[in-house]
């Protein structure tokens, strides 16, 4: 058995894979994400633990005592400032908050040579402008913040003592030198912090140490290795078989991605896309990112009085209608590609006496496939192609919303086995490829498709004009997003 844990925004995910590669069981434990101030997302480090010890513990004891290696995955960016004594000094400011605009201009003007060391553009999301923000507004804790690690990396120090990250997940931070995949001074420099400050890198299918005896006695398992794993993307596409240049998948989760696998560093930043390493050593990928996806729909469904997002999502099938006059800017958390914008908001337009739930929740699935056509046309305009698109991402449940955007993207979507599992499937199969050594066209394999969504040709051309009147929303009120908050 191998043992892949996913550290999300909204629970933690563990699952158990033989070796056949079937998953044998999985568990959830749920999270709650703290928003104090407008701009402000934040977690509490000790609540990922407790609920990846509820999560490991609600996984069948027989399988458990089977485990090999466990392989981790994660939530990207998050700034997790650990004190001496290996605690967090604050909580962790993660992926979609967006308070730190004003240090990524800081960033960007002091080091002029960002975009070319990191191969991205410094965005309120990534981890570095967001640890600018600590050392300018709480100056205390920055003096007391000894190391700096990402949530699942957080998760690797309680169950193995060691400060260690791997490629994908640091180079999130803006402090890699993405193309020579190692910690770059200069970055490191220009935010008054050293080497010193950063866990030690790994390659995703690396081992980074052992389970402590006490954590392993508690979850019925040897003291087994612990594999460096990835990025929440990254895993992904591991466990999708998504590494080779041209593979690319869709991601509703939390957030929307469109993953695009590369065998070179090609990078993009003034486009808004994401350069990243991927988890497999000299291996890289691009990325557009949609800060809210699933969980805007989410959000919709509880305002509009669904009982639950599944309500709302077989709600809007069974009537399958495109909306009539409604839009839905689902800009709840500002937004990345292509407007790098964390001043961006949500936005319902065209709204009548006849709106009703279910038509807002259709809205709120064309607006989020619109949202994501803008991020693949940010791709294309690196001169990449993708010609299909494989799901992954609790959002890949609806076949409904699969329409809406294949139409959207006229592109077929690829529906594979266990494509709802994601990430932690591929810190699995991380944390196989690192106890076998084997080739990697043998393990990350894509799972056997199970449905192909065709893109029908009557809704491509609705949505199509359809998205020339949301992409002139967007630009008539992005000026006054700002306003509004300032």
């Amino acid at each position: 058995m191998y043992l892949g844990i996913d550290i999300g925004t909204s629970g933690i995910k563990a699952v158990l894979v033989d070796e056949s590669g079937i998953v044998v069981d999985q568990s959830h434990a749920e999270l709650e994400v703290h928003r104090p101030h407008p701009l402000w997302s934040e977690q509490v480090p000790s609540d990922w633990w407790s609920a990846t010890n509820r999560a490991v513990s609600a996984l069948d004891p027989k399988y458990r005592s089977g485990v090999k290696a466990v392989g981790l995955s994660g939530q990207m960016h998050g700034a997790t400032l650990i004190g001496e004594d290996g605690s967090a000094v604050r909580p962790a400011m993660l992926w979609n908050d967006g308070r730190s605009l004003a240090e990524c201009a800081e960033l960007e003007e002091r080091i002029p040579t960002l975009r070319e060391i990191t191969g991205n553009c410094a965005m309120p999301g990534f981890t570095a402008p967001k640890v600018e923000w600590v050392r300018k507004h709480e100056p205390d804790v920055f003096a007391k913040t000894k190391k700096i690690i990402l949530p699942k990396d957080y998760i690797r120090l309680r169950m193995t003592g060691s400060y260690a990250s791997d490629m994908s997940d640091s180079a999130g931070t803006l402090w890699l030198d993405t193309a020579k995949r190692d910690w770059s001074s200069v970055m490191l420099g220009g935010c008054e912090l050293s080497e010193d400050h950063m866990p030690e890198l790994f390659e995703g299918n690396t081992f980074t140490g052992k389970l402590r005896a006490e954590l392993a006695e508690a979850w019925g398992m040897g003291r087994v290795p612990v594999a460096a794993g990835g990025g929440d993307n990254a895993a992904g596409a591991i466990g999708s078989g998504i590494y080779r240049r041209g593979d690319a998948f869709l991601s509703l989760g939390t957030s929307g991605v469109i993953f695009l696998a590369d065998d070179s560093y090609r990078p993009n930043p003034d486009g808004g896309v994401h350069t990243f390493c991927h988890a497999l050593p000299d291996k890289w990928h691009q990325m557009s990112v949609m800060l809210s996806a699933a969980s805007a729909v989410d959000w919709v469904a509880k305002t509009t009085g669904f009982k639950d997002p599944v309500a709302l999502y077989d709600s809007v099938a069974d009537r399958a209608q495109p909306t009539a006059s409604e839009y839905f800017l689902p800009y709840l958390s500002g937004e990345r590609t292509p407007h790098n914008n964390p001043l961006a908001q949500g936005v319902f337009f065209g709204l009548t006496h006849e709106s009703d739930p279910v038509a807002l929740g259709q809205a709120a699935l064309e607006g989020v496939a619109f949202g994501m056509a803008d991020g693949i046309t940010a791709l294309k305009d690196t001169g990449a192609r993708i010609e299909t698109l494989s799901v992954i991402g609790g959002g890949a449940r609806s076949a409904y919303w699969g329409k809406i955007l294949a139409s959207v993207f006229d592109l077929p979507l690829i529906y594979r086995d266990g494509g709802t599992v994601g990430p932690a499937y591929g810190a699995a199969r991380l944390a196989r490829l690192a106890d076998l050594n084997e080739p990697f066209e043998d393990v990350c394999t894509p799972p056997k498709i199970i449905d192909i969504i065709e893109p029908d040709a009557d809704l491509r051309d609705l949505y199509a004009q359809k998205r020339t009147i949301f992409t002139q929303l967007y630009s008539s009120l992005s000026n006054l997003f700002t306003e509004n908050q300032t």
